[in-house]
C-alpha cells in the first residue's frame, strides 16, 4: 500500500479521499488554487501546495505542475477524483512516465472510452447493446442533421469526449437542430477541448441505470449492483438511489455481467461505471462508460458496506479485489441528493455567494454528508456550485425516503439560493415515492417539484416579530456597560403605558407594521386586523416558541439580507425595514438586459444594429461550467454590446442596449 498520495482535485471529493486515506494511515497532499487557499480540503490534508490561479485551466487542469508537486512531496500515487483530469489519458500517461501510480484505469482504457463514438464501436464489437445513432468521424453539420432526420426526432446530441451533461442537447425538431448543435459544440469545446459530436435516437421514457464495476490487474472483475439516476436536470443527476427500484435479480445479473463484459473489452482496471438506458420493456442499451469514480458512489457504499476509495487504492497498489462476485451482499436502500447553489425557478441557474449560515443534518448510521465547504466559505464562479451530497440509508426504499425528506428539511443554508426546497418537493412527490421514474421526470411533474411552500402569515409573522425583538434585546444587553441600567432596556417600557413597540418587517414579499406588546409572561403581536399571543426565548441560534400551550423549536439564521427562520414547515426569510427617509432610487435603472450571474462572455450571436425577433439568441455566457443564453425579450434592435467574448461580467451588469420595436 502507498505511504503518501496526492489528490489532484478539490471540494467534497478531495475531502472524501482524504478521509479514507487517513483511516488507512496514508499521508495526503492537497493542491489548491488562489480561490481555494482557505478551503476545507486544504485544511484536512497533511500537506498542501499552491498550483496557480482560480480558473481550472490555471490550476487544477495543469497536469505537468501537479505531477511536479507529487515528485517534490514524495507522493507515490495520484488520485484524480472526478472531473478535471480524472479521464485525461495524457495526464495518466504523464504520471506513469514519472514513476507515479495513477489511481485509475490504464491509458488505453481511458482513451478507448474517452471518445463516445469510439466507445460505441468497441461496445458493438463486444456485443453490448447500443441505442441507434450516428457515431462516425465525419462531423459535417449537414451529415449530422441528415442522420438526425433519418432516425427521427427527438434526438440527443452528445459530445464524444463529454461527461456530466456537458456538450449535450435534446433536439425535438429540425428547426432547433442548428442552434442546438452550435451550442453543444461550444460547450464541448470549452469543457473538453473537443467539439466532436454524436447523434442518438432519444428514447422518450427511459430510465438511466448505471452499474458500478471494479476490476483488478489479476483478471478479477465484479459488479456492485446498480444505481438509478433517472431524475436529472440539464442532463445532470439530481437524486440517485441504489439499488434501482423494481430491479429483478435476473435483470441485475444481465446488466451486471454486460457491464463487466464491457470493462473487460478494454482491459479495465479500478473503479468504473457503465451507464445504460433501461427502456419500459426491460431492454437496456449502453450509453457510455465513465473511467473514474462517480459522484454518486456513496449510495453503492451504503448498500454494500464497502469503501470504494479503499478499493481504488488497493487495486492501484497491485492488490486483488477484496471480494468475488458471489461475496457481494446488498443490504437496504440508499439515496443521494446533490445540494447545489442554484435557482431551480430560473432553469437551475448557478448561484454565487457566501455561505453565511450552514447547518447540515446530524450525521449518524442513517445520514451521511459529503462536503467540501464550511460556514463562511464562498461559492465561487470558477467551480461547480455543489455544496454537498446528502446520503441516507435504511432497511427499505420507503424508510430511506422518509430519512431523505427528514434530512432535507433539517438542512439549513443561508447566504445563497439553493435547491433544497426543490429536492424536498422531489423526495415527497407521490410519483417519486411510487418509483414512477424516467429521465423526463422533472418536466413531467413540474407542478409537483416546483411548488412553493404554503405561506402562513399568521404563523410566520408573529414568530419573525418575536425573533427580531429577542435579537435586539440580546444585542442591547451585549452592548451595555451596565446590563442592569434602565437606559439599556429594550422592552418598550413607557410610564403608565403598556410595554408596546412598533416593528416594521418584510415577510413573505410584503411589508408589515407589527406592534409587539408585553403581556404577563408573553407577547401580543398585532398587525392589520390580526392578533396572536406568543412567547419564547433565544439561545444561540435556537428559537423556542410557545403558542397556546404548543411548544416548537426553530433555528434563526442571520444573513447579510436579514434573517431566515427555519421551522418544521420550511424556511421563512424576513428582515427589518429601514426607516423611510423620503429618498427614492426611481429613475436610476440600468440597461435593458442584465447578466443573470457572475460569468464570462462566450460569444456574441448577432451584430450590433441587427433587428431581431422575440426569443432570438443574442449572446452566450458561461459560469460554473454551464452555459446561459441571453435572448431578445421582444421584437427589436440590438443597438450595442457592452462586453466582448472573454470578458468577465458581474451578475446584474448591463450586457447590451436593446430597443424594442415601436419604442420612441
Amino acid at each position: 500500500m502507498f505511504d503518501k498520495i496526492l489528490i489532484a482535485n478539490r471540494g467534497e471529493i478531495a475531502c472524501r479521499v482524504i478521509k479514507t486515506a487517513r483511516r488507512l494511515g496514508i499521508d495526503t497532499v492537497a493542491v489548491y488554487s488562489d480561490a481555494d487557499r482557505d478551503a476545507l480540503h486544504v485544511a484536512l490534508a497533511d500537506e498542501a501546495v499552491h498550483i496557480g490561479g482560480p480558473a481550472p485551466k490555471d490550476s487544477y487542469l495543469r497536469g505537468a505542475r501537479i505531477v511536479e508537486v507529487a515528485q517534490q512531496t514524495g507522493a507515490q500515487a495520484i488520485h484524480p477524483g472526478y472531473g478535471f483530469l480524472s479521464e485525461n489519458a495524457d495526464f495518466a500517461r504523464a504520471c506513469e512516465e514519472a514513476g507515479i501510480a495513477f489511481i485509475g484505469p490504464g491509458t488505453g482504457a481511458i482513451e478507448a472510452m474517452g471518445s463516445k463514438s469510439a466507445a460505441k464501436r468497441i461496445m458493438e464489437e463486444a456485443r453490448v447493446p447500443l441505442v441507434p445513432g450516428y457515431h462516425g468521424d465525419d462531423q459535417d453539420p449537414a451529415l449530422l442533421r441528415s442522420s438526425a432526420e433519418d432516425m427521427g426526432f427527438p434526438v440527443l446530441l452528445k459530445a464524444t469526449a463529454g461527461g456530466g451533461g456537458k456538450g449535450m442537447r435534446q433536439v425535438w425538431s429540425a428547426e432547433e437542430f442548428d442552434e442546438a448543435l452550435a451550442a453543444a459544440k461550444r460547450e464541448a469545446s470549452a469543457s473538453f477541448g473537443d467539439d466532436r459530436m454524436l447523434v442518438e435516437k432519444y428514447l422518450t421514457r427511459p430510465r438511466h441505470v448505471e452499474v458500478q464495476v471494479f476490476c483488478d490487474s489479476h483478471g478479477n472483475g465484479v459488479y456492485l449492483a446498480e444505481r438509478d439516476c433517472s431524475v436529472q436536470r440539464r442532463h445532470q443527476k439530481v437524486i440517485e438511489e441504489a439499488p434501482a427500484p423494481g430491479m429483478t435479480e435476473e435483470l441485475r445479473r444481465q446488466m451486471g455481467e454486460t457491464a463487466v463484459q464491457a470493462a473487460r473489452a478494454i482491459d479495465y482496471r479500478g473503479a468504473g461505471t457503465v451507464e445504460f438506458l433501461l427502456d419500459e420493456d426491460g431492454s437496456f442499451y449502453f450509453m457510455e462508460m465513465n473511467t473514474r469514480l462517480q459522484v454518486e458512489h456513496p449510495v453503492t457504499e451504503m448498500i454494500t458496506g464497502q469503501d470504494l476509495v479503499e478499493w481504488q487504492l488497493l487495486v492501484a497498489a497491485g492488490a486483488e479485489l477484496p471480494l468475488q462476485q458471489d461475496e457481494v451482499v446488498l443490504r437496504g436502500h440508499a439515496f443521494e441528493a446533490r445540494v447545489y447553489a442554484e435557482d431551480p425557478e430560473q432553469d437551475f441557474l448557478p448561484q454565487t455567494g457566501t455561505l453565511q449560515f450552514l447547518q447540515p443534518p446530524e450525521e449518524n448510521e442513517h445520514v451521511r454528508v459529503d462536503t467540501g465547504v464550511l460556514q463562511g466559505d464562498e461559492i465561487s464562479v470558477f467551480y461547480d456550485p455543489m455544496i454537498a451530497k446528502l446520503i441516507v440509508w435504511d432497511e427499505d426504499r420507503s424508510r430511506a425516503l422518509r430519512r431523505l425528506a427528514s434530512a432535507l428539511s433539517d438542512y439549513r443554508i443561508g447566504g445563497t439560493t439553493t435547491n433544497l426546497d426543490f429536492l424536498y418537493n422531489l423526495a415527497t412527490a407521490a410519483p417519486f415515492m411510487n418509483a414512477d421514474l424516467d429521465t423526463g421526470f422533472i418536466e413531467r411533474h413540474r407542478d409537483l417539484v416546483f411548488r412553493e411552500r404554503e405561506q402562513d402569515i399568521k404563523q410566520d409573522l408573529p414568530a419573525a416579530a418575536l425573533a427580531l425583538l429577542l435579537v435586539r434585546q440580546r444585542e442591547t444587553r451585549a452592548e451595555a456597560g451596565d446590563p442592569w441600567s434602565p437606559w439599556q432596556d429594550s422592552g418598550g417600557w413607557r410610564l403608565n403605558e403598556a410595554h408596546r413597540q412598533l416593528l416594521q418587517i418584510h415577510c413573505h414579499q410584503q411589508d408589515f407594521d407589527v406592534w409587539v406588546e408585553r403581556r404577563n409572561n408573553g407577547y401580543c403581536v398585532s398587525w392589520q386586523d390580526q392578533q396572536a399571543f406568543i412567547n419564547g426565548s433565544l439561545d444561540g441560534d435556537t428559537l423556542l416558541l410557545e403558542r397556546e400551550g404548543h411548544r416548537q423549536r426553530a433555528v434563526l439564521a442571520s444573513t447579510s439580507e436579514g434573517f431566515i427562520l427555519y421551522g418544521q414547515d420550511g424556511a421563512c426569510p424576513f428582515h427589518a425595514l429601514s426607516p423611510d427617509t423620503g429618498e427614492s432610487d426611481a429613475g436610476s435603472g440600468g440597461g435593458d438586459l442584465a447578466a443573470p450571474m457572475n460569468g464570462t462572455v462566450v460569444t456574441l450571436l448577432v451584430d450590433a444594429g441587427t433587428q431581431v425577433a422575440e426569443g432570438t439568441a443574442l449572446m452566450v455566457m458561461e459560469a460554473m461550467k454551464m452555459e446561459h443564453t441571453i435572448r431578445a425579450p421582444k421584437d427589436g434592435t440590438v443597438e450595442q454590446f457592452f462586453y466582448q467574448p472573454g470578458d468577465l461580467v458581474d451578475g446584474g451588469a448591463e450586457l447590451l442596449q436593446f430597443a424594442a420595436a415601436g419604442d420612441a
